[in-house]
């Protein structure tokens, strides 16, 4: 059975990821991973992540990627006997000083995407060094995967869905060049993303504005739910959703649809279900692409092309176990039949339409900003969670 592995920013996106179907997270921590510009997981919260991973029988990967210095190297030491003690499930690396003490320390190694592993010779050097998976290189083609596979006993892991660099694996120097702000180190801002001009040495614009929006260096999302079949008879071990720098809503939706399309194939299902695009597309997404499976890319982005957004419109004050309904606090109105998350650390995101509205013990069809109202919930909420409404771009 694949694995189906999850980003997690945050309590609340580690908690979508594991009640949405995630076989597994990954998660960062402060000081060498590669989204050092987003929230992080310390030495001390790691534990409660851990704790609530493995009671759940669920696994935990931490990303100590980036390109280590001296310094870092040294951060890097002091940080894994701690590591191992938490036990947590197996580090993501890409250094290979980092990887001979991880291995040294008995911690499972994950070699990861930033190494650009593209070929055999490479998972049986990492195999001899005793790396238990590989994260293949981004650029390779399906046909290539399934050679690999064929060739190694290693664990192989592959981005199925989520944002493409313009870079080869990641390996970006813009960032550095224009902000002194390391992309290998973590701390990319993402000049790429924005609108960019090209000219020639006379002033001739050859690519500008005006072809898509200027975004030339965006690529498309990576979004392989339709392949999800081709993808398990290929033998990848492992699928894995891009995302730590995304909310937890994010990560339920991602997660839930690429978990339901698994369960579908491995239980005889053979057709594709149009309703997981039309979520996927609902949360934040650059259009999407089939990445370097079956092509080389060759289409470009915009920034957001998610045909959802969501508004913040209360809080939960109460919840009502024994009936399974929630009390909210609203600071705008809201509908019968209107689309809501409600999201929180244990809580994850819960994303539901809502059925029932009670003010009072009266069924009512629409609630009033200020109000507080009792409302049907599908799950379990708890008092302080966030309540969104999703609406429809118009």
């Amino acid at each position: 059975m694949v694995e189906l592995l999850s980003p997690a920013r945050d309590f609340p996106s580690l908690s979508a990821a594991l009640e949405n179907g995630a076989d597994s997270v990954y998660v960062g921590i402060e000081g060498c991973n590669m989204r050092a510009n987003v929230s992080n997981f310390t030495l001390e919260t790691l534990k409660d992540a851990v704790t609530q991973c493995h009671k759940q029988d669920k696994k935990i990967y931490v990303c100590t990627n980036t390109i280590m210095k001296n310094k870092d190297i040294t951060y890097f030491k002091k940080i894994l006997p701690i590591l191992h003690d938490l036990d947590v499930d197996a580090l993501i690396i890409s250094d290979l000083g980092a990887l001979k003490l991880a291995i040294d320390k008995g911690i499972d190694v994950h070699m990861s995407i930033q190494s650009n592993i593209s070929n055999v010779e490479s998972l049986n050097l990492l195999e001899e060094l005793g790396v238990k998976r590989v994260v293949l290189s981004r650029e390779l083609s399906l046909f290539e995967i399934k050679e690999i596979r064929e060739n190694t006993k290693l664990e192989i892991e592959t981005f199925i869905h989520g944002a493409m660099c313009v870079a080869v694996s990641g390996r970006c120097f813009l960032s550095s060049y224009l902000y002194n702000k390391s992309a290998n180190c973590g701390e990319c801002l993402q000049p790429c993303r924005k609108k960019w001009k090209l000219e020639s040495g006379e002033g001739e614009f050859l690519l500008d504005q005006r072809e898509n929006g200027g975004y030339f260096m965006s690529p498309k999302d990576m979004c392989m739910i339709k392949h999800v079949p081709e993808l398990i008879d290929a033998g990848i071990d492992a699928f894995k959703i891009e995302g730590r720098a995304r909310p937890a809503d994010y990560v339920a939706t991602v997660t839930k649809v690429y978990n339901e399309a698994i369960t579908s194939y491995e239980k005889g299902g053979r057709e594709f279900n149009q309703q997981w695009m039309e979520e996927l597309k609902k949360v934040f997404n650059r259009g999407f692409d089939t990445g370097f499976y079956f092509k080389t890319p060759y289409k470009t982005s915009t920034y957001n092309e998610a045909t959802h957004i969501k508004k913040d419109i209360g809080s939960v004050v109460n919840y009502y176990k024994n009936v399974s309904a929630a009390e909210i606090k609203l600071w705008d109105d809201l509908l019968i039949n209107d689309e809501i998350i409600i999201q929180g650390n244990k809580t994850g995101s819960v994303i539901q339409l809502v059925e029932s509205m009670q003010i009072e013990g009266e069924d009512i069809s629409k609630a009033k900003k200020g109000q507080n109202v009792g409302l049907k919930v599908t799950d379990r909420v708890r008092p302080n969670d966030i309540v969104y409404k999703r609406i429809k771009k118009i």
